[in-house]
């Protein structure tokens, strides 16, 4: 989320302007995001635009200040649909108790809800509310159609993490869709166009390398709370991708491949001058371990690690083990 997003409609509420949300800046309402959904789409923010106040200035300048102190905090839309539905709708024989009141007024909402449950909104709410609220940012957008009446929508106020993907082999291609899906930033890297272009690669950022080889790597910065992806066709470049990875310190490196390949990669890495305590850091293989073999099964398991590694990075050791326990693990 851009700060200047949230402080344009800042500035328009307390003009008494109506402010204009985009879904490039929501895209929860996108069509693409909302498609066969006859709930939820570009017309219901326009709708939501259009009720804002200045009552609900309080809710944008808490979500600029998470901006600026970087906090796990989302903007939550509640979206009725049938406002007899949703004030009605309360507890059922299975969810837990919540009051015998539905969701407060029936009307639509924006909401601010960061990871430490602080609520901010510009009318009351109901406690069937503030567990929605939880919820819809908790993933985010967990349970959004769990009750008649209404939906739930958020955006998250914090950036998305970058994931290198370092070649364009088929398990990349395979990849980048699906950590793309789950919300993770992806940017593919590869020298031949036949293998790195828009077909291949529609959701992901695509850099193109000169020369027939991985030199040019040595030229891009990465941050270090970069995860990187070594998917190298036939490995040949997999020593370079680690050795750049380990120089630019990002969070996460995984390699793909056997183990008698990867004793080869050491070997070259250690002598570009990698510590043999810097190589330790590379996961190998990557990805969790559960039979994949296919390039889809492959993108499957090393998703699936990276969000393992994202959820350890944006929680502490407690929060995880509340959230394990909450669920029976």
């Amino acid at each position: 989320m851009k700060r200047e997003t949230i402080q344009g409609i800042i500035e328009d509420l307390r003009a008494g302007r109506t402010p204009q949300l985009s879904v490039a800046d929501f895209p929860a309402f996108s069509k693409e995001a909302t498609e066969g959904d006859s709930h939820i789409g570009p017309d219901v923010l326009t709708r939501i635009a259009a009720a804002l106040t200045q009552a609900d200035i309080p809710t944008f300048e808490r979500a600029l200040r998470a901006i600026d102190e970087g906090d796990l905090a989302w903007l939550g839309f509640k979206v009725v649909y049938d406002c007899a539905k949703a004030v009605q709708n309360v507890d059922n024989e299975v969810t837990k108790k919540y009051g015998d009141v539905g969701s407060a007024d029936g009307q639509d909402l924006v909401f601010f809800c960061n990871d430490a449950k602080e609520i901010v909104a510009s009318r009351e709410v109901s406690a069937r509310d503030v567990f929605q609220m939880k919820d819809v940012t908790r993933g985010p957008s967990m349970h959004n159609d769990q009750f008649d009446g209404l939906t739930w929508a958020s955006q998250p106020l914090f950036g998305k993490v970058r994931v290198w993907l370092l070649g364009a082999s088929d398990a990349a291609v395979e990849l980048a869709r699906l950590a793309d899906h789950v919300g993770f930033h992806v940017i593919a890297v590869d020298y031949d166009p036949a293998f790195l272009n828009e077909e291949r690669f529609p959701c992901a950022e695509r850099i193109m390398l000169h020369g027939g080889n991985f030199d040019e790597l040595a030229n891009m910065p990465a941050k270090p709370e970069d995860y990187v992806c070594v998917l190298t066709r036939g490995h040949m470049f997999d020593p370079e991708s680690c050795v750049w990875a380990l120089q630019n310190n990002v969070h996460y490196v995984g390699m793909m491949g056997c183990a008698g390949k990867n004793s080869t990669v050491h070997d070259l890495v250690l002598g570009a001058g990698v510590s043999e305590a810097d190589w330790q850091r590379v996961k190998r293989p990557i990805g969790l371990n559960f039979g994949a073999k296919t390039p889809a099964e492959l993108a499957i398991a090393i998703v699936a690690e990276l969000i393992d590694v994202r959820y350890k990075q944006r929680y502490s050791e407690e929060a995880r083990k509340k959230h394990e326990d909450s669920l029976g693990r």
